[in-house]
């Protein structure tokens, strides 16, 4: 190193070394510690100054253990486990950012020792993962996250992508913010629109251009059908594709064994009867989310009732017939 640091940052030192290099698989020596801090800070001890430290953070409350090779840190915040699910949460989470997911990744990686990254050999894929292009995302959070606390209202333009899969405006919204919600690997608004004076769900790495509003939002309480705030239960079962339209009583016939992917989508709290030979299922769901369910396990449902819904699915049939003939 150009310099060298004082004595008296030996004891912060020795902490970090532990937490960088050791685990339980990889106990230090003292030498070891001489090493790093050496190399890494340019402080030079004697040895016995080592064990002095590491005594002084046991009194401290650091869970250093010994074994039969040095000592090691024994205990973290997160086991590694733990580290793999949040890394696998950022990877997969397809709002983040490229960029933003490998710095997320690097600080999670931070958390535990260095050979962490050697057993997650998916923290090098971030590239090869479909990712949002919006780098407001993480700005949209604060700015919704502020007016929900102040109960302002908030305006936005909302994109879609082209075909040269760039986002592209389509209109600006002025809304009452009430909840972002995680759904199928997506952040969702949950707003009252001004324009259409309904709730409405917008994708979070689609909007750009957010602004908090003077004007006060709609309390949440006074919009019809929410006199009670929001029912969650409700909204992670009866909006698969967060589509916004009133929620209807939905009946439908399906084979047994999809009955797994039924409770996936829409919970454990629906009703389930044999008739018939078959299983028939009641959910409380929204009407046009249900039509785009339903064709995607066209070979294993059948829609009972509404009439109206199943009637609109027999004419999605049809055409989808006259294209293939």
């Amino acid at each position: 190193m150009d310099s060298f640091e004082p004595k008296r940052n030996a004891l912060l030192r020795i902490w970090q070394i532990f937490q960088k290099y050791s685990d339980c698989d990889h106990p230090l020596t003292h030498d070891d510690i001489l090493r790093y801090l050496s190399r890494d800070y340019g402080i030079e001890l004697e040895r016995k100054a080592v064990g002095r430290n590491i005594t002084a953070l046991k009194e401290a409350g650091v869970e250093i253990e010994p074994s039969k090779r040095g000592s090691y840190l024994a205990y973290r915040e997160f086991d590694d486990s733990e580290l793999r699910l949040l890394v696998d949460g950022v990877l997969a989470s397809k709002h983040i950012t490229a960029k933003y997911s490998q710095a997320l990744i690097d600080k999670l990686c931070n958390l535990t020792s260095v050979h962490f990254r050697s057993h997650v050999k998916n923290v090098y894929s971030v590239d090869q993962w479909s990712k949002s292009e919006n780098n407001q995302f993480f700005l949209n959070i604060s700015i919704v996250d502020e007016a929900i606390e102040g109960g302002k209202k908030i305006s936005f333009d909302y994109n879609k992508y082209g075909a040269d899969k760039k986002l592209h405006k389509t209109a600006t919204h002025t809304v009452s913010p009430y909840q972002m919600i995680l759904h199928n690997q997506r952040y969702y608004l949950m707003a009252l629109s001004d324009s259409r004076q309904k709730i409405s769900y917008y994708r979070m790495d689609k909007i750009t251009g957010m602004e908090i509003c003077e004007e006060a939002a709609t309390p949440i309480r006074s919009v019809e059908g929410y006199e009670s705030g929001i029912n969650y239960r409700e909204l992670a079962s009866a909006f698969p594709y967060m589509f916004a339209d009133k929620i209807e009583r939905v009946e439908f016939f399906v084979d047994e064994d999809m009955i797994d992917q039924v409770i996936d989508w829409f919970g454990d709290h629906i009703g389930i009867r044999k008739s018939e030979g078959r299983l028939k299922v009641t959910v409380n769901v929204s009407p046009s989310a249900m039509v785009y369910w339903a064709m995607q396990y066209l070979n294993s449902v059948e829609i009972i009732s509404p009439p109206s819904l199943r009637e609109q699915i027999r004419q999605n049939l049809e055409k989808g017939v006259e294209k293939y003939k």
